[in-house]
């Protein structure tokens, strides 16, 4: 059976697209993640990556037991996960990192209840959105974080979805022209600023056209669409809470959109004893 390291040199080669990209990565030498993947193609006696051209490419076989792979890591991430529960001593602090997008009485409780459990460990909660969280993970500043539920994660992370959903819907200030418009199409809307979330790590990973201002929180974007400067994608619960009846919500084709939340954790630097704990509240 294939180990730990020689999935990851695999899983790694082919979601960065070369093996020194997955050295790199796994910071190893692209010698030893070249020889990881020779051994595993012998063992599995298929060829993975066609190595006839400058980057090597995924073979048919490699697509399929790619998937494979990923869901061995998985099943060991989990796994590793639990004897992390089972382990003697705590982590001197917890890192949560949360998208605004996700609120629920669940999460409430569960901080009361790991309160009451650990009443002496140290909690951070942060709050980020989109590349932003992802890189809090992977980079091992938060254990856990809950995200807007996406396709695709990168492959040092492990996922559970949260049974919980949220919604969001478009929201603009009472004094705005939008607002007084029974039905609005796209077209309607395109014709003023739209106030749109980026994240400070990437914020020109989507390059929009047309006016656009945007900014790192929703809470600031609802802050800029009281003021009047635009209309806004925002949480339903993010305005009932704290918009204090500045913003109109706009009655927009398939909207207000239904959201599913994901908890991430890194493959790379697990949640301790009682990270773990608080992680078996909310997915379980």
């Amino acid at each position: 059976m294939a180990s730990h390291e020689v999935l990851q040199a695999f899983v790694q080669a082919a979601t960065q697209g070369s093996f020194s990209a997955a050295a790199r990565k796994l910071g190893k030498s692209q010698s030893t993640v070249s020889a990881a993947v020779a051994s595993l193609e012998i063992d599995l006696d298929v060829v993975l990556f066609d190595r006839s051209s400058r980057k090597p490419t995924l073979t048919p076989a490699g697509h399929v037991l790619l998937q494979r792979a990923e869901q061995v890591l998985e099943a060991s991430s989990r796994l590793e996960l639990a004897a992390s529960q089972l382990a003697q001593g705590l982590e001197p602090k917890v890192t949560i990192a949360m998208s605004d997008t996700y609120q629920s009485e669940r999460f409430e409780l569960a901080l009361k209840a790991f309160e009451q459990r650990y009443p002496d460990l140290e909690l951070e909660w942060l709050i980020a959105e989109c590349e932003d969280l992802i890189a809090l993970v992977q980079s091992g500043r938060a254990q856990i974080a809950f995200v807007e539920a996406q396709a695709v994660y990168p492959p040092d992370l492990s996922r559970a979805p949260v049974e919980e959903r949220t919604e969001i819907a478009l929201f603009v200030a009472p004094d705005h022209p939008l607002a007084s418009l029974d039905t609005i199409d796209l077209q309607a809307l395109q014709q003023y600023r739209e106030l749109r979330l980026a994240s400070i790590i990437n914020p020109n990973e989507t390059r929009p056209t047309g006016r656009v201002w945007s900014a790192p929180s929703f809470l600031m974007l609802m802050e800029m669409a009281q003021l009047g400067f635009g209309w806004a994608e925002l949480p339903r619960w993010l305005v009932e809470r704290f918009g204090n009846a500045g913003l109109v919500e706009l009655k927009v084709r398939s909207w207000p959109r239904s959201v599913a939340v994901d908890a991430l954790w890194s493959r790379q630097y697990p949640p301790g004893p009682a990270g773990s704990w608080m992680l078996g509240l909310m997915v379980d």
